[in-house]
């Protein structure tokens, strides 16, 4: 644990210390503990240092959502977005463009939380209908994400408008999305990580299948309704501010495992702490590889993403949680 914790300081000062406007160390430390006003102090209090914040807050809600989805789904290959979360999210923002013309990220950000909220509610309700099981969940949330993309589709080329706001938003960076947004979100996601904590020890019981759970005294529903709306409150935030993020869900959650061990007692801070590692330096690499210009975050975790799922699936050891 005191490892990461160095890992996401250093992390942090990279995210800080690196950028487009070249500043030497030296002047970083000013900026941050001594200001002048000077034109590098704005950059490094005004821009990275809220960039970096929202990159940690939105790493450790991914993180978290991601180890916990995998834990009631009983799926590696799961991540926040298999639920609808992030499909609803993106359906309610392009109604939002689309019906009432909103193109802010703060006035968005509430739409998009209740189109997570919405979609995670709807996979709940048909995935208890059929049973309750992890398959069940699963196929519930490919279905409802399916439909929503379509309908994301028909109002993203049904007007220029509506395709030109969200495809800003839906690239997921955290360029620009820091002024107020996280501020609003950060409720959110406190909510959600204490939800999550709740929910720790019924994941540990849920791991020895829902007949030992049940006969231990574990309330299935009540432990199952937690956890989505942990993922709900945690993918919806984030995702409402910068946008759907791939990746990180899927990826730390197996690292984090591989540490702690299946206890989500201690794996649900591990996944946390690591995806906001993830997200920082996947950030900083943005910067670094196409400077003077930048790739979205959202770029960069796709081309680490993609080969890590690639040899996920590949290991017959990590299909079975």
């Amino acid at each position: 644990m005191l490892a990461l914790l160095v890992l996401l300081v250093l992390a942090a000062a990279a995210s800080i210390a690196v950028g487009a406007r070249g500043i030497s160390p030296g002047h970083v430390w000013s900026a941050l503990f001594s200001p002048t006003g000077s034109d590098d102090d704005v950059v490094v209090r005004s821009l990275r240092v809220p960039r970096t914040v929202l990159g940690v807050a939105v790493g450790v809600a991914l993180g978290v959502a991601g180890a916990v989805i995998q834990g009631h789904t009983r799926n590696p290959l799961a991540d926040p977005g298999l639920l609808g979360v992030s499909a609803g999210a993106a359906f309610a923002v392009c109604l939002a463009v689309y019906a009432f013309g909103v193109t802010s990220v703060t006035g968005s950000m509430w739409f998009a939380l209740a189109g997570a909220l919405v979609a995670s509610v709807v996979v709940f309700g048909l995935g208890t209908l059929g049973g309750g099981t992890p398959v069940t969940l699963a196929l519930a949330g490919a279905a409802v994400t399916a439909f929503l993309g379509a309908l994301t589709n028909g109002l993203v080329l049904s007007d220029a408008q509506t395709l030109d706001a969200y495809r800003f938003w839906a690239v997921g960076s955290l360029v620009g999305r820091a002024d107020g947004a996280l501020a609003q979100a950060l409720p959110f996601l406190l909510a959600g990580l204490l939800l999550a904590a709740v929910n720790a020890p019924a994941l540990n019981t849920l791991q020895l299948g829902e007949d030992v759970a049940r006969g231990l005294g574990q309330r299935i529903g009540l432990a199952r309704a937690t956890g989505i709306a942990a993922v709900t409150l945690l993918t919806g935030a984030a995702v409402a501010v910068t946008g759907p993020i791939a990746f990180v869900g899927l990826v730390v959650p197996h690292v984090a495992r591989a540490i702690t061990g299946p206890d989500h007692r201690w794996l649900l801070p591990y996944a946390g702490l690591l995806g906001a590692i993830l997200l920082v330096v996947a950030d900083v690499v943005g910067r670094v590889i196409a400077s003077p210009a930048e790739l979205p975050v959202g770029l960069v975790l796709a081309f680490v993403g993609a080969p890590f799922f690639i040899v996920l699936v590949r290991r017959r050891k990590l299909v079975t949680l």
